[in-house]
Order: C-alpha cells, then structure tokens, then sequence
C-alpha cells in the first residue's frame, strides 16, 4: 500500500504534459480536418491553402462542394489577377491550384516543377488526371510546353494574351527579363536563344494528336504580346494540324488586357471540356 502513492505520482507525470498538449487552442490558421498543409487564407470566400513542396511554393483553393471526380484548373503566373473565372469555376466546385515557376518561362526547371505538384495533387489528393490549364501573357509558356510534355494529362487549355514565343516577348526587348529566358534554358547567347525551337508555337504536334482544344482571350491592340506574333501564329499552326481553337479578340482593347468581365464564355469552355455542366 505505501508504493500507492508512488504510482499515483508517476502516472500523473506521464498525463498531466498530455493534458497540456491536447487542451493548447489551435492557431487561427490551423484547421483539424484540412485537406491541404500549410497557413490557410481566404480567396475571395473560399478557403486557399499555401505550402511548399519540395521548396516549390503552392496555392490549392477549395471549393464549398467538391463536384465528382475532383476538376480542377490549373493557373500559372499572376495568382489572383482577374479572378472572376477561377472563382465562377470554385462555385462549381472545381479545385484552384498554383505551383510557382517564376523566373523560368516554361523551360524544363519549370515543366519539372509542375510534373511534381501534378503527382502530388492526382496520387496523394485524388485530382482529376486532365486539369484545365490556365495561362496568362507568360504563364502561356509553362502551360504550352508542359502540356506538349505531357499531352494525355490536358483536358483543355484557355490561354490569355499568352506568351507563345519567347522570341517575341521578351526577345524583341532584349530587357531585363530576356537575360532571364537565357539564364532559365541555359543558352550561351542571344543567338542560341534565337534559334531554339521549342516555344509553343513550334510544339503543337503533341496537343493535336491528343485533341486538346484550346481557347485564347486576347486583346487585338496589345502592343506588349501582339496577338501577329503569338496567338495568330499559333492559331494558324493548330488549325493547319486539324487541332481546335477558339480566338476572342477584345477589339479596341490597348495595354495588355486580361479576360472578360463576363467569363461565361471561359467557365463554358472549361465545363465543356472536363464533363462539368
């Protein structure tokens, strides 16, 4: 009877810390049943989840009701600049997801980042195999040339005043952000760069044997990417392969404009194509 008291004593050791653990309040940016790591934010009502993978910096925003089978669109560059797709999308119930590739413009440091985050959101969340990909003036790049990488995982793409050949924009420049395209494809000089043929103007092969469509929402005045350089030509090339496109040209439109202030006609693409409604 007197080790009684000893016993009392060790036990209470072993779960009085316990206790202290388990009573801690969780931080706001915690959540028990989160889908996703990381510090949750608000996206426009919908909760958006920031983590690193692999040092990879990513967003994944959730919808209230996930609609069957996991769709999600997939945007590169500029998170968050005219939302008004990505969150029509969320509404019915499509997954917004991010992964960073800044600096690299579409090279093939960028197209690896992005075949991880692929295989951490189809293998470990259970996305959808075909996302939607969206790309905006130089997301156009990462999401051309990993589509042309893997072609059989692309349910569609809609790209918006996309960069669709280096060469153009920033290579027309020579400024600041083509010493960037040289650094990120490791090219000796401005004529290697010149000379290269993997832009998404040349890598159009690949997508029109999978039958991808494609939807460019662009600005006929934009002097930044000039629709002559970029979506025209790629336009003319897809269709000479019998692939599908669609071009909306805003008429009038000056500076490098982005979407439509109506997106029906985006959501209704990306619906159409990854058996949404």
């Amino acid at each position: 009877m007197k080790t009684l008291p000893n016993q009392i004593r060790t036990l209470l050791t072993l779960i009085f810390p316990l206790t202290i653990v388990f009573s801690c309040p969780l931080r706001a940016d915690e959540k028990t049943d989160a889908p996703f790591p990381g510090k949750v934010s608000q996206f426009h009502g919908f909760d958006e989840y920031r983590f690193d993978l692999d040092g990879i910096g990513c967003r994944v925003v959730v919808p209230k009701e996930v609609a069957d089978g996991k769709p999600w669109i997939w945007r590169a560059r500029f998170f968050g600049h005219e939302p008004q797709s990505d969150m029509a999308l969320l509404e019915k119930g499509f997954h917004v997801a991010y992964a960073d590739v800044g600096g690299l413009y579409g090279s093939p440091a960028a197209v690896d980042r992005w075949n991880k985050f692929y295989e951490h959101l189809t293998s470990e969340h259970g996305f959808d195999k075909k996302p939607a990909l969206e790309g905006m003036s130089r997301g156009g790049l990462i999401i051309y040339n990993w589509a042309a990488a893997n072609p059989d995982r692309v349910a569609c793409i809609y790209g918006d005043a996309p960069v669709c050949d280096f060469k153009s924009w920033p290579g027309k420049s020579r400024a600041g952000n083509w010493q960037q395209v040289l650094k990120a494809y490791r090219f000796a000089d401005d004529e290697e760069a010149l000379a290269f043929k993997g832009n998404p103007v040349d890598n159009l092969g690949p997508l029109a044997k999978a039958g991808v469509p494609l939807l460019h929402v662009c600005g006929a005045a934009d002097e930044v990417v000039p629709m002559s350089e970029n979506t025209d030509v790629l336009a003319k090339r897809y269709r000479d392969l019998r692939g599908e496109i669609t071009v909306i040209a805003k008429p009038g439109v000056g500076h490098h404009p982005h979407s439509l202030k109506d997106p029906k006609p985006i959501v209704d693409f990306v619906l159409k194509h990854t058996g949404g409604e």
